[in-house]
């Protein structure tokens, strides 16, 4: 019961921080909003629209606040762009700093992370600083191009094992927006 209250919170503050979160940090700031229910991702430059990619896919099983390996989902949440490689299997793919302490706080929580696990975490984020991407939150999480894939089935579905895709020319069109740092809200 206790650990169930846990998690309720800490969904309840998620929802809290999604909500507030759809707004620019500073004058100026180049940041990106995807919409998972709208299949949108919309490059902001404070609180302008400057660019919006329309039918992007998600997660086979969608999105949820709380992700584990295997689901399927895009984590819901704001991230921060972590790396990117022009060396993908999806053409370019822009590293998402998942999972973040919140999540490894909420795997605590829920009893998905023990003890040791949490701690393992954030001895890894200290050392590497980067998150650990073996865990049972699963890993390796960010936007990306089709690749080789097949464009129709982009268009059509939801196809990702938790990433965010758009098409070969998105990707390299969204590329000239981000840098290492650059916020990046999943809802």
């Amino acid at each position: 019961m206790k650990r169930l209250a846990g998690l309720l919170t800490g969904l309840l503050l998620l929802a809290l921080t999604l909500s507030a979160g759809a707004e620019p940090r500073y004058n100026g700031e180049i940041w990106l909003e995807v919409d998972a229910e709208t299949a949108r991702l919309t490059v902001y430059q404070g609180h302008r629209p400057v660019q919006v990619f329309e039918r992007i896919s998600v997660g086979r099983a969608g999105t949820a606040p709380f992700r584990y390996r295997g689901s399927n989902r895009t984590p819901s949440g704001e991230f921060r762009i972590n790396r990117i490689s022009h060396d993908s299997r999806f053409h370019i793919f822009l590293g998402l700093d998942y999972p973040t302490p919140r999540h490894a706080r909420e795997a605590l929580e829920s009893g998905l992370f023990d003890e040791d696990d949490y701690r393992a975490y954030h001895e890894h984020l200290r050392r590497h600083r980067t998150p650990p991407q073996d865990t049972a939150l699963g890993g390796h999480i960010g936007i990306h191009g089709i690749g080789d894939g097949d464009p129709e089935i982009h268009d059509r579905f939801h196809w990702t094992q938790g990433c965010v895709a758009v098409t070969n020319e998105e990707i390299e069109a969204l590329v000239e927006w981000v840098n290492i740092g650059t916020r990046v809200l999943i809802r």
